[in-house]
């Protein structure tokens, strides 16, 4: 099949159309290159896609609403998979616009895209931070989420709507996933294990925020692309005897699921983690919580389970070695 990977110069973008070039897809991956974190890392990472025979790249903006038409309407794509996002939930306190251009306009043009060009299946990125203020734990796709405590996390619920109501009106097939905290080679350096070995290695202090009073569900990169590669074939349909009013299901063809590890971790262990993958110990500079944060994150991933026989293992030791290695080398 023909597919379109937004963010493709991503973290998990890169993965995803690796991994569909790998099993005989045609991608094409989209990416605006922008300069959030140093474009060059995004630049190493289609260069390590480039040799895909079934890969090709182009440099749109999703925000821009005529160049995203002509591209649905040259290429039809059967399924899409839209990861692009301005992302960080604290640069959204001191940048809400460009939330408001790339996580609510460009939703708006790839939702458009889809509907006028018979997508088959929009896979898009949610996120955790959707759950906010709620307190109950573990979070499920199950519970109401109407207490965003960040416009990053605003925006994300807001694409969930979004995608329900063309799913309802225009029968799209739509299915959000709320990613928490992914880590890995080639992550993101404005995250936390990317900034803590980066400090660590480099013999600066470390930011300890809450007083490392803080849990997160980390989940490794591998997992959550088999994650999405299983339910983009996981098609929703229309279902007029669904009863269930629930923010994950509908009688649209509409799904959300969560991808965790379902395993939170104390941020002192994962601090640990990246010391014993390094060799160094970590000069911790303890702090109170930051703006838009919340305390922990834990999900719920029987409906994925129950959708896809898949539950993400990869533990932290492991995962965080892989990480440190990876970052020795990309930093040599």
């Amino acid at each position: 099949m023909k597919y379109l990977v937004t963010g493709a110069a991503g973290f998990i973008g890169n993965f995803v159309a690796e991994r569909l070039c790998e099993q005989g897809h045609e991608v094409v991956g989209l990416d605006n290159l922008n300069d959030y974190y140093d474009p060059n890392l995004k630049l190493a990472r289609l260069k390590r896609i480039e040799h895909l025979a079934t890969f090709r790249f182009v440099k749109i903006d999703i925000s821009e609403r005529a160049a995203i038409a002509k591209l649905f309407e040259d290429e039809k794509f059967d399924r899409v998979i839209h990861l692009a996002a301005q992302a960080g939930v604290r640069y959204s306190i001191e940048n809400p616009m460009a939330y408001i251009d790339s996580n609510l306009v460009g939703m708006a043009t790839i939702l458009e895209g889809c509907r006028h060009n018979k997508v088959q299946h929009l896979v898009y990125a949610s996120s955790s931070s959707v759950y906010g203020m709620n307190e109950k734990m573990p979070f499920s796709t199950e519970d109401a989420v109407d207490h965003p405590v960040s416009l990053y996390a605003a925006t994300k619920k807001s694409n969930e709507l979004m995608a329900h109501s063309y799913s309802h009106l225009y029968d799209l097939p739509t299915t959000g996933l709320r990613f928490f905290t992914v880590y890995g080679p080639w992550g993101r350096p404005d995250m936390a294990p990317f900034l803590f070995t980066d400090a660590i290695l480099n013999d600066r202090q470390i930011n300890v925020f809450n007083h490392g009073k803080m849990k997160r569900d980390f989940t490794y990169i591998d997992d959550i692309v088999e994650g999405i590669i299983r339910i983009q074939d996981v098609v929703p349909k229309r279902d007029a005897e669904n009863s269930n009013t629930s923010p994950s299901s509908s009688k649209a063809p509409y799904r959300v699921f969560n991808i965790g590890n379902n395993e939170p971790i104390p941020l002192m262990t994962f601090i640990e983690a990246i010391e014993n993958a390094s060799g160094k110990i970590a000069d911790k500079n303890f702090m109170p919580m930051q703006a838009g944060d919340v305390p922990a994150t834990f999900a719920d991933i029987d409906s994925l389970q129950d959708a896809v026989g898949f539950k993400p293992d990869t533990s932290i030791e492991y995962g965080m070695q892989q990480f440190v290695d990876w970052y020795r080398k990309y930093h040599c």
